[in-house]
C-alpha cells in the first residue's frame, strides 16, 4: 500500500519537454511508481487539471540564525518558503554564514525542518572567524591559511562549497579567493560568487567570476545576477557569460524576479558612489524595519539610519523588470528567491519569487513556457547542486513534490506585506509526506539536512 497516491496528476517530460496525465505513488519518502491504476493508498490526492511538480530547489536563500525563537519559531525564512513550493533550499551565501556549520546542521538532524537545506561556507564568515573586523583591508597569509584550514574542516562538515560575498568585503583580493579555494584539495565543490561590483562595474566582474572559475578549474554560480546588471547591461553580462561557457567554463548564476534588491543598509553596498553608479536618488532606498519601517529615505534620513541601524535590512528600486526578465529566460539562469527575514520583515521574494515566474512572468506575461519556467526551478539546481535524488518526478526519485494550479498561482507577498503566501498552491510534500495543505501547514519539521559532496560530472 502507499502512503500517498496522487491520481490525475499533471507530470512534466524534462526529457520531451511535455506534460503527461499519469498516477504517482509515493511510499516511505521515495516516488515509487509512475504510472496507470496503482493500487491502494493511506491518502489519495486528485490532482486533476493541477500541475504535479517537483518541489522547488532555490540555490540561494540565506538561513536564519538557528534556534533563535525571538519571533515565535526557530525557521522565521524556511517557513515562507515551505509557503511557495520550496522544498530545498541553500544556504551560507553572499560570503555569509550565520552560525558554525555544525550548529546548523546539527540543530536542523536533531529538530527537523521545513523543507531540506544545504549550505555553502562563507568567505566573509571565514574572515570574521580568523578575526578580520574591517571589510576594506585585505587578509595576511597566516589568516588565509586559517582560513583554508576552516575550508577544509567545513567541507569534512558536509558543505556543498564556499560562496563570496565580494562586494561586502572590498579588501578581498584575487590572490586570497584562488588561496581559499585551494583549500578544497580538488574536490569536486561548487563555488558561488556575490559579484564585486554592479551597474557600470558589474560586466568587471562578471569577467572577474569567470576568471575564478577558470583559475581553480571548479564551477561558480553567479548570485543573483538581476542585481549585478538589470541597470541597462543585462544583455552584455549574458552575452559574456555564454562565450565563457562556449569556451568550457563552468559558469552559471540564478536571479530573482524584482526590480529590487535588498541587504543590511551599513554595508559597503552603500558606500560613496552607489547613486551615481545606479543613476538613482536616495528615495530609491525603503526601510524595512522598525522604527523607520515602510519609509523612503532622503539624504538626511539616508545618513541617520547607516549610522545609528547600520544592520537595518533596506530595499533598493534600482534595477529595471526587463532586463530582470531577459536574465530569467537565459538558458543558464536558474530561478532562486535570496530570501531574508528578519522577524518577519524583509523583501517579499522570500514569500513570492516562485509564484511570481509562474503567475506574471509564464501565465501573465508569457515571457517563458511553463515547462521552462519548471525546469529553471527544479531539474536545473538539482543538476547544478548534483541531487541526483530530486527535480524529477520519476520513480526512484525522493518524493518533494508540489501540486499547483496554474491558472490560478500568484504571489501575493508585497513590500508592504512581505510574507503574505501565495495562492493557487495546493499541496506541499516533503521527503513523502504533506506538509501544506491549501495554504494551512501540516508539518513544518519534516525537512532535513543534506550533507555532501558535489558529484563529479
Amino acid at each position: 500500500m502507499y502512503d500517498i497516491k496522487i491520481i490525475q496528476a499533471r507530470v512534466v517530460d524534462f526529457v520531451s519537454n511535455t506534460f503527461k496525465t499519469c498516477t504517482v505513488g509515493i511510499k516511505d519518502s521515495e516516488i515509487v511508481s509512475v504510472g496507470e491504476n496503482l493500487g491502494d493508498a493511506k491518502i489519495v490526492i486528485n490532482a486533476e487539471g493541477k500541475i504535479v511538480s517537483p518541489g522547488f530547489i532555490d540555490i540561494h536563500i540565506h538561513e536564519e540564525i538557528i534556534g533563535d525563537t525571538t519571533d515565535g519559531d526557530d525557521y522565521d525564512i524556511a517557513n515562507k518558503m515551505l509557503m511557495m513550493g520550496v522544498t530545498t533550499g541553500v544556504g551560507g551565501n553572499c560570503g555569509n554564514n550565520r552560525q558554525s556549520i555544525n550548529d546548523f546542521l546539527d540543530f536542523i538532524d536533531k529538530n527537523g525542518a521545513p523543507i531540506n537545506y544545504l549550505t555553502f561556507i562563507g568567505h566573509n564568515f571565514l574572515r570574521s572567524q580568523v578575526g578580520i573586523d574591517n571589510r576594506y583591508r585585505k587578509a595576511t597569509q597566516l589568516e588565509i591559511c586559517k582560513m583554508k584550514e576552516l575550508v577544509q574542516a567545513a567541507i569534512k562538515e558536509g558543505v556543498i562549497g564556499i560562496s563570496f560575498g565580494l562586494e561586502y568585503s572590498p579588501g578581498v583580493n584575487f590572490d586570497e579567493i584562488i588561496q581559499i579555494c585551494s583549500a578544497t584539495n580538488n574536490e569536486q565543490v561548487l563555488l558561488s560568487a556575490h559579484y564585486r561590483a554592479d551597474a557600470d562595474r558589474g560586466i568587471e566582474s562578471i569577467h572577474e567570476m569567470i576568471e575564478i572559475s577558470k583559475t581553480t578549474g571548479m564551477p561558480m554560480q553567479i548570485s543573483h545576477l538581476g542585481s549585478c546588471t538589470a541597470m541597462g547591461m543585462m544583455r552584455e553580462s549574458l552575452d559574456v557569460i555564454q562565450e565563457a561557457i562556449r569556451e568550457g567554463v563552468d559558469i552559471e548564476a540564478d536571479c530573482y524576479p524584482y526590480e529590487a534588491f535588498s541587504t543590511f543598509i551599513g554595508s559597503a553596498v552603500f558606500d560613496e558612489g552607489c547613486f551615481e553608479r545606479w543613476n538613482k536618488t536616495y528615495d530609491s532606498i525603503m526601510l524595512m524595519e522598525d522604527p523607520y519601517r515602510g519609509l523612503r529615505c532622503d539624504k538626511e534620513l539616508f545618513y541617520k539610519v547607516r549610522k545609528e541601524y547600520p544592520n537595518m535590512l533596506v530595499v533598493a528600486f534600482v534595477m529595471n523588470e526587463e532586463e530582470v526578465i531577459e536574465a530569467i529566460k537565459a538558458p543558464f539562469v536558474s530561478v532562486t528567491s535570496d530570501g531574508l527575514y528578519r522577524k518577519g520583515q524583509g523583501h517579499p521574494r522570500g514569500a513570492g519569487s516562485f509564484p511570481k515566474v509562474l503567475g506574471k512572468y509564464v501565465r501573465d506575461m508569457k515571457e517563458l513556457s511553463l515547462i521552462s519556467a519548471l525546469k529553471k526551478m527544479t531539474l536545473m539546481p538539482a543538476n547544478r547542486l548534483g541531487l541526483n535524488n530530486k527535480g524529477r518526478i520519476e520513480e526512484g526519485m525522493d518524493a518533494d513534490i508540489v501540486i499547483f494550479d496554474s491558472e490560478t498561482i500568484v504571489d501575493c507577498a508585497t513590500f508592504e506585506n512581505p510574507t503574505k503566501p501565495p495562492k493557487g498552491i495546493e499541496y506541499v510534500i516533503v521527503n513523502g509526506k504533506i506538509a501544506v495543505e491549501n495554504n494551512i501547514v501540516l508539518n513544518a519539521r519534516l525537512g532535513k539536512a543534506i550533507k555532501r559532496f558535489r558529484s563529479k560530472k
